[in-house]
Parts: C-alpha cells; sequence; structure tokens
C-alpha cells in the first residue's frame, strides 16, 4: 500500500504542533497560544460591588514577579526563599500546596526573585531562574528532571534586570534566549535537556521578551524581539529566517503579537511600537515595516490583540485601543493606571501596578472604555503588582509577591 501524501503531511503538521491545552487550562506565560488570550466563556459579564467572591487564598510563592500557569489541577510558579529560588505547586482547587521543589538557582537579583513564568507540558514544568538556570520538573511531584544554564552553556549574556523569558516548547522542543555570540536563541530536546541547535546567524544580546511561534508561509519558526532587532528562527535548524532592524531602549519586555503575515512589537522608554508585514519570496521570507508611532509605548504589561484592535497601557497615553493596521487610536482612559492585561469571552482583565493593586473588568470593544466592575486587591505586599493575571477554569488568579488569590469569575 502506498503512503497517502495527504495523511503524511497532517502527521508531520501535528508532530510540529505543540501539545494542546485542555479546555480552561492557562499552560504557559500568557495563555495557551502566547497572546494573553483565555478558551474560558461564560464568565461573569459584570462584576458585583467590590469585586467578584474569593474563591480561596494562599501563601508560600515565595519573592517574586512571576506569574502562574494553570493545568491538571495544578498551579505553578517560582520565588525565593531564604536559601534560594525554588518551584511551587498548589491545588486549583482550593489552593493548598501540592510541593516545592529543591533549590534551582540562588536568589536575588536586581528587582529580586524569580520573574519568569514556567511552562507545564505533558507531565514537566520547565522554567527559567532569573540568572539563567533553565529547569525541567517533574510536574506531579516537583522533582528535577534536568538543568542547564543559559550563560555556562550557551554563552548567555544576562541584562541589568536578569533573566526574565518564560520558556516555549514546541513539539519536541524547550526554547530560549540565551543572546550572545553563540546564538541569540536556543532549542533543546525537552525529555533529556539535549542541545537540538543555537542561531548562530543570529546573535543579538538577549532582551526581556519572550518566544512566540509561526507558521506564515508554512514555514514554521520562533519569533523573537531583542533590543537590536525582531526576527524569526528556523524551527527545524535553528537558521535565520527573517531579521527586522528595530531599535530599542533600557529594557524590551512585552512578547510580539503575531497576526497572519503581520508582527507587531512595542516597548518602553519612549521607543514606541511597530508593525511588520511579511512576505515570502521564493524559499525565503522578507520583512518591511508597514508603521511606526508612540502610539502605544508599552513597558512591561503586555498587549492584546482581539479582533482588529490593539488593547494595552501606554506609557504615554494611559490604557489604549488602536486599530493594528492603521495604528489609528479608538480611544484612551486613565483605567487603573500603569498595569498589565490578559482577556477572556470578550473582556480585558486590567491589573493596576501599583497603589492599591485595582483590578478593573473592561468591554473589549473600540467603541470606547466601558468599565464592568472593579476592585482593590487585597493583602498587598507593597512591591509593584508586576505578575500578569491569569484566568483559567473559571477562576482569575492574582499573584503578589508570596501571596496567591483565587476569584470566582464564573457565571452561576
Amino acid at each position: 500500500m502506498k503512503p497517502c501524501p495527504a495523511l503524511s503531511s497532517l502527521f508531520l503538521l501535528a508532530s510540529l504542533l505543540p501539545a494542546l491545552a485542555a479546555p480552561g487550562d492557562w499552560p504557559t506565560w500568557r495563555g495557551p497560544k502566547r497572546d494573553g488570550i483565555s478558551t474560558e466563556t461564560g464568565l461573569l459579564k459584570q462584576w458585583p460591588a467590590g469585586g467578584p467572591p474569593l474563591a480561596w487564598k494562599t501563601r508560600g510563592c515565595g519573592v517574586g514577579y512571576s506569574s502562574v500557569s494553570v493545568a491538571d489541577g495544578r498551579v505553578v510558579t517560582l520565588g525565593d526563599g531564604p536559601d534560594g529560588l525554588r518551584v511551587v505547586a498548589f491545588s486549583a482547587a482550593d489552593g493548598k500546596p501540592l510541593w516545592e521543589s529543591e533549590v534551582i538557582g540562588r536568589p536575588g537579583g536586581d528587582f529580586a526573585g524569580g520573574k519568569s513564568t514556567p511552562t507545564i507540558d505533558e507531565g514537566l514544568v520547565y522554567v527559567i531562574g532569573q540568572f539563567g538556570d533553565l529547569v525541567c520538573l517533574e510536574a506531579k511531584s516537583g522533582k528535577v528532571l534536568w538543568k542547564k544554564s543559559l550563560t555556562t552553556d550557551f554563552g548567555g549574556r544576562m541584562q541589568q534586570w536578569n533573566f526574565t523569558e518564560s520558556p516555549l516548547v514546541d513539539g519536541n522542543k524547550v526554547l530560549a534566549t540565551p543572546g550572545g555570540p553563540q546564538g541569540t536563541m536556543v532549542a533543546l530536546d525537552k525529555k533529556t535537556g539535549a542541545t537540538l541547535w543555537q542561531s548562530k546567524q543570529w546573535t543579538d544580546a538577549a532582551a526581556y521578551s519572550s518566544i512566540v511561534p509561526s507558521d506564515f508561509g508554512g514555514k514554521r519558526h520562533y519569533v523573537q524581539l531583542t533590543e537590536r532587532s525582531v526576527a524569526g528562527v528556523d524551527a527545524a535548524t535553528g537558521a535565520l529566517v527573517w531579521r527586522a532592524p528595530r531599535q530599542g531602549a533600557t529594557a524590551v519586555v512585552p512578547t510580539p503579537i503575531l497576526a497572519g503575515d503581520l508582527v507587531f512589537v512595542t516597548s518602553g522608554y519612549n521607543i514606541g511600537c511597530n508593525l511588520f508585514k511579511l512576505q515570502r519570496v521564493g524559499n525565503v521570507l522578507a520583512s518591511q515595516q508597514v508603521s511606526a508611532s508612540r502610539e502605544m509605548v508599552n513597558h512591561h504589561g503586555g498587549v492584546i490583540l482581539v479582533g482588529q484592535h490593539i488593547y494595552g497601557h501606554s506609557d504615554n497615553g494611559n490604557w489604549t485601543c488602536m486599530e493594528l493596521r492603521t495604528g489609528r487610536v479608538a480611544w484612551k482612559s486613565n483605567g487603573v493606571g500603569k498595569g498589565a492585561v490578559a482577556y477572556a469571552d470578550g473582556h480585558l482583565y486590567c491589573r493596576g501596578e501599583s497603589g492599591n493593586g485595582t483590578v478593573a473588568l473592561v468591554e473589549a470593544t473600540p467603541t470606547g472604555y466601558q468599565e464592568k466592575g472593579r476592585f482593590d486587591q487585597p493583602d498587598r505586599s507593597g512591591k509593584n503588582s508586576w505578575a500578569h493575571p491569569v484566568i483559567a477554569g473559571g477562576k482569575l488568579y492574582l499573584r503578589d509577591m508570596d501571596v496567591l488569590l483565587c476569584y470566582d469569575v464564573k457565571q452561576k
């Protein structure tokens, strides 16, 4: 019997795709597709006075700014204890501690503590410590299975605020950005930690952003943003697929937004935002800048693409809604002040970083800023609440240093 080319292509495509998240899970940085969007539906469209009900509260996260990942009934994050950085897991049902890993790296750093968000995949957890420890752990126990160093093993160069990237798992690979002359990006076998490739054609220093996968042009590749450029690296070989020069400043943090042939990037310190268009030319991909402006100057709270509009906080214009393709601003609002954002079921979940750590539910519409409820976060640490909000399993998760709060946002 001759093999069917169509079936062979489908099997090949399936082998390249990351494991699909279960409905309601948030298994990695910025959700199932790394775009800040939850798959949840049936959530509250209006919050009661004082906000949604608190389902549970727990402590034991440690010191740090990492957000949480949620999968298989576990909530996983990382933070410094007195003796070092550890990964911790809690029950999604009631917040009870499930396990705490051994020390995986030294504590401290500029704005001390872990800053990477874990990735949960097929019974394993992957994290990057603030000093470049890339670690794989068993999800059910927290046992360390393998460990690499982005600096020692891959020649990485740490920036002022240490490593903040959240690792990407894609197919059989786990990917990270050590940066430096040996190659900006590296791919490892996710089961063993063995090196598969390092992007020797692209040697920018690492910034603070995280990798996102793209299939544009039928060529699986990984998109990353540095202080010098935004580029795509071939998934199979690590070869440079395309690169667009883009000079940042001080700290380039937000994760790129992908929309078909478009790549949107933004960063703070008065740099602004850029839109690039990818085009297939023969067997290669080319990039061309479509627009650049300072309407969206996002420091590190992230931006969300919903429909044809980008939503997020701009350092020079407060909360902003702008059309992706044209850059036209639909609205601006003070909202909850500077902060981070996630999206679920037609609404933005906006979290203010300072003061009372106010959280607001905002309808995601270009017609205007329409708040559907807000509350001030209890148990404030006194530090900036930089951990991004997470919506998973009908719950809203807010990490603030050692405290983790879980709110019920499901419609009854």
